[in-house]
């Protein structure tokens, strides 16, 4: 499996507190059968982002963990206009492995109403917006259509396989359901934090999506997209996304059937 979502780095956000939580991190997510580890540190009004002493921390932190997982660089890119800016002149320090591909994240209480043209701006500089885990985000569990229409739009979509086990609640959950019923889901990743609370565990979730979604899905999902993300290589073929049905059953009423 390929984790393209977690926050070993330590002393950059709210993840890992020390170099020895860090290493504990990243030996617990090889144990658990991930291969490769994007390390994405939060770039936001409260954690600045700093390439450089990033770059350095991870080279760091491979040599004390050894060969396994293989550790990359990426970044959790709260969207808002000063970061937008920045990203189109320097691209490379913010995407995943210097690829086109860039973990995106929400505000929890609100989304803009120009995220069409943001999503835009972010395409026209050749970039691919993934979405981080909007089953956790307030105004995607009020709204759970939305994502539709941004993913019809080239979008694409990481939940946390936390989420889909049950660790973040039924809502949480059964819109993991919900939009994997509607072929709305690219990636799972771990988001992990720490060892303990948001550990950067992935195997019950591949077996959950086994179960559910057959084995094909489940490589597809967890080994294959995000083996093409770190390659910047372009996602295999997948079902095409579906919508909801219109008129006399509403998108709420159907994800009340997964909580």
């Amino acid at each position: 499996m390929i984790d393209i979502h977690c926050h070993p780095l330590p002393e950059t956000d709210d993840g890992a507190k020390t170099f020895d939580d860090a290493v504990e991190m990243c030996r617990m997510a090889a144990d658990d059968g991930t291969t490769h580890l994007v390390a994405t540190p939060h770039c936001n009004y409260t954690y600045p982002f700093k390439p450089e002493a990033n770059e350095q921390k991870l080279r760091e932190l491979q040599a004390a963990v050894g060969p396994e997982p293989k550790l990359l660089l990426g970044c959790d890119f709260h969207l808002s206009y000063d970061n937008i800016q920045q990203i189109v002149r320097d691209r490379g320090s913010y995407t995943i492995n210097r690829t086109r591909y860039l973990l995106v994240e929400f505000d929890d209480h609100f989304v803009p109403q120009n995220m069409d043209n943001v999503f835009y701006d972010l395409q026209v500089a050749r970039l691919v917006p993934i979405l981080t885990h909007p089953e956790r985000n307030p105004v995607f569990q009020r709204k759970p259509e939305i994502l539709y229409q941004w993913v019809m739009r080239g979008c694409l979509t990481q939940l946390t396989a936390k989420s889909y086990t049950g660790g973040f609640g039924s809502r949480a959950r059964g819109l993991c359901e919900f939009w994997l019923d509607r072929n709305l889901v690219h990636f799972f990743a771990s988001d992990a934090h720490d060892v303990k609370y948001r550990p950067p565990l992935l195997s019950v979730c591949y077996e959950k999506l086994v179960e559910s979604k057959g084995q094909a899905e489940a490589v597809r999902i967890m080994k294959r997209n995000p083996e093409a993300v770190i390659n910047d290589a372009h996602l295999p073929p997948a079902p095409e996304p579906v919508t909801a049905p219109a008129r006399k059953r509403s998108w709420f009423s159907l994800l009340r059937r997964h909580a």
